[in-house]
């Protein structure tokens, strides 16, 4: 597999590396730490996970974390689940968040764009005069450290300041976004029981306002421990009876108080996406999050205080928080709200002009859209500013990185691409972003700092060039310290802890090749098994969603009662396509002689669309579940689906079949 693409697609150039802050901290960690000053990042990746201590005492020393009260060690108790970072430290995420406030006052922090897509400013001395206003307020209304805040709000500045606020008071933040139904907000907010609710009344997407104040009402009424409800009039409403008006909370004119809290101290929950039950309430730490998102920004993603860092997400996918946390590293984050293809598919890539994006995220998804849409992103917008585009979501199919390629190479651009891959458990990426090394079409480039990445096989032995599953073997800051409402932690230790004791098995199918890179094969759950071969699914979509007719596709290996296996291939097609002998026969080839003949389906069924989890994931469990005669209330979890009658369509076909 590794001589697959022997020819990387790109190459950073000599000064590329020389500026880049990766080669800067190599310098520096081998000066003061013994680091390889040699070998480039594979010799400082070996040390990083040789030397898991001194690495995350580099980090933060490099950064200049402001622990204070100083940490006892880097590392009380390494096993897993429950290792002890940085014991005896305190500080504040929000503090380090805010820092660049004292030198670049009335530069930009933030960059708002809706789908107007004027970008307007927010100075770091208005963020931080708005978040000391507001923790001020929490402070008054009696939110103490450990109290959950809770936003049901868009990807809009408000969103940033009370999370800034809820961090620099010790308090946990929680957010939903507002295309959430209330079922689906009840289930995640419910489990954490918050004494505030931030909330808007509406939100504007495709062109469209959105009243969301009856939503926001059953919160209210579903929500008892709620002490205060704050009122943001995003579409001009009244504030209801009862509410707070955000802009009398953040009027006053006053300095942010940081507490200082332990380096475990939780920060915010994150949710699973709770397709077959209700989503685990994944909790991070204060410092542990501080630590990962510096390193992983501030040397994957190579973001400083020169950068505007643009990633499309809402704030119900971990991606807002990890875009927030830009901050960090003196970064202009620029938050989006609105549709991504409105008005039209190259939307986003108008969006990154506007803003002088040098860092654009997106989904896989999206770079397939636009290339399927004929969009021209590089020839039709000035994106000179533009040095890496990164996708997550889904593995980015080989075609997306060469039409991401071809498409800036035209106009004469030295596009770093960056697939990364993480999740939301950890809120940060295993593999992905290296500035220094090169790109090859497929793949990630390389795992994270202190990350130690390997593909194993069933009997947990570490296999290259095969496929196996995803598994990290040392502790990372930024996992879960606990799930909430998970007293033993036993549903932690289910999770990710099961297979191999004390190494963290993610879920993922990967090939680790020989040259270092990482090919991810998608979830290992919904794993497609064939006369013993395994595959992922997203091999599978990669190849049938290259044909034009298809707009999306669903595949499922349904192990059956009687030990047979049937594996059926849903299509969404194009608009004026059909399912006609000529285009079953093109799926089938194409996956039998780009895949594998093991892996032809035995049926493709046209479908009127594919079923998502509320983050724009496809949901292949709970189909299979549906596939194999489960009623649809023990297969799923409604509040988790972005079209629950999608899936009515698959329980009836399981009917029909029984």
């Amino acid at each position: 597999m590794s001589s697959a693409n022997p020819q990387p697609l790109w190459q950073p150039d000599p000064q590329r590396i020389a500026r880049a802050r990766i080669t800067r901290f190599q310098s520096w960690a081998a000066e003061h730490h013994q680091a390889p000053a040699d070998g480039g990042y594979p010799a400082l990746h070996r040390w990083s996970v040789d030397h898991l201590d001194t690495f995350w005492k580099a980090v933060a020393e490099y950064f200049d974390v402001r622990f204070s009260t100083p940490y006892a060690r880097v590392l009380g108790d390494r096993a897993m689940p429950g290792a002890e970072w940085f014991p005896g430290a305190r500080l504040n995420y929000a503090e380090h968040a805010l820092r660049a406030a004292a030198t670049r006052a009335d530069e930009p922090a933030l960059l708002y764009v809706d789908e107007t897509h004027e970008p307007r400013p927010v100075t770091w001395a208005e963020l931080r005069r708005q978040v000391g206003s507001l923790a001020a307020e929490l402070r008054a209304l009696g939110v103490r450290p450990g109290d959950r805040v809770s936003g049901y709000l868009p990807n809009v500045p408000q969103a940033v300041v009370a999370l800034l606020a809820s961090a620099a008071v010790g308090a946990v933040w929680t957010s939903c976004a507002p295309d959430f139904g209330a079922r689906s907000v009840l289930d995640r907010f419910q489990q954490v029981e918050p004494v505030v609710l931030f909330t808007v009344d509406g939100y504007r997407y495709g062109g469209k306002e959105h009243d969301r104040r009856e939503i926001v009402a059953e919160l209210r009424r579903e929500l008892p421990t709620l002490r205060a409800v704050v009122h943001i009039p995003l579409l001009g409403t009244p504030a209801p009876e009862g509410t707070l008006e955000w802009s009398a909370l953040t009027a006053a004119d006053t300095e942010p108080e940081f507490e200082q809290v332990p380096f475990d101290h939780p920060l915010w929950v994150l949710y699973s996406s709770g397709t077959t039950g209700l989503p685990k309430a994944i909790v991070q730490s204060q410092g542990g999050i501080l630590v990962e998102h510096l390193k992983q920004l501030g040397l994957h993603c190579d973001l400083g205080p020169e950068d505007r860092f643009f990633w499309y997400t809402s704030t119900g996918w971990m991606m807002w928080n990890f875009l927030a946390s830009g901050l960090l590293t003196g970064t202009t984050i620029v938050l989006y709200d609105g549709s991504p293809g409105y008005p039209d598919t190259g939307a986003q890539w108008r969006v990154a002009e506007r803003t002088g994006a040098t860092l654009y995220g997106t989904s896989a998804a999206y770079v397939m859209a636009c290339r399927k849409a004929g969009v021209h992103p590089a020839r039709d917008h000035d994106l000179s500013r533009v040095k890496c585009v990164a996708t997550t979501g889904s593995p980015l199919p080989p075609d997306g990185f060469r039409w991401l390629h071809d498409e800036f190479a035209a106009s004469g651009a030295d596009l770093w691409i960056a697939s990364v891959s993480g999740g939301t458990d950890v809120c940060s990426c295993f593999a992905g972003a290296v500035p220094t090394l090169p790109v090859h079409t497929g793949e990630l480039q390389a795992p994270g700092l202190g990350t130690d990445l390997q593909a194993w096989d069933p009997a947990g032995h570490p296999v290259i060039d095969e496929v196996g599953e995803l598994v990290v073997t040392n502790p990372m800051p930024s996992m879960p310290i606990r799930f909430w409402n998970d007293p033993d932690g036993s549903r932690y230790h289910e999770s990710y802890f099961d297979t191999y004791p004390g190494v963290w098995r993610h879920g993922d199918w990967i090939t680790v090749t020989s040259r270092g890179t990482v090919i991810i094969h998608g979830r290992s759950d919904s794993t497609l098994n064939r006369q013993g071969v395994r595959m992922g699914s997203a091999d599978i979509y990669e190849v049938v969603e290259r044909l034009p007719e298809i707009k999306e596709s669903l595949v499922i290996g349904v192990e059956q009662p009687d030990g047979g296996y049937w594996m059926p291939l849903f299509v969404h097609l194009a608009p004026g396509a059909v399912l006609d002998e000529a285009l079953l026969s093109r799926i089938k080839q194409a996956i039998r002689e780009q895949l594998s003949p093991r892996h032809v389906p035995d049926e493709v069924i046209e479908v009127p669309g594919v079923p998502h989890t509320l983050t724009g994931k496809r949901i292949e469990v709970p189909v299979k579940r549906l596939l194999q005669g489960a009623p649809l209330e023990k297969a799923v979890n409604p509040g988790s689906v972005d079209n629950l009658d999608l899936l009515t369509y698959f329980e009836d076909l399981a009917r029909k079949r029984a």
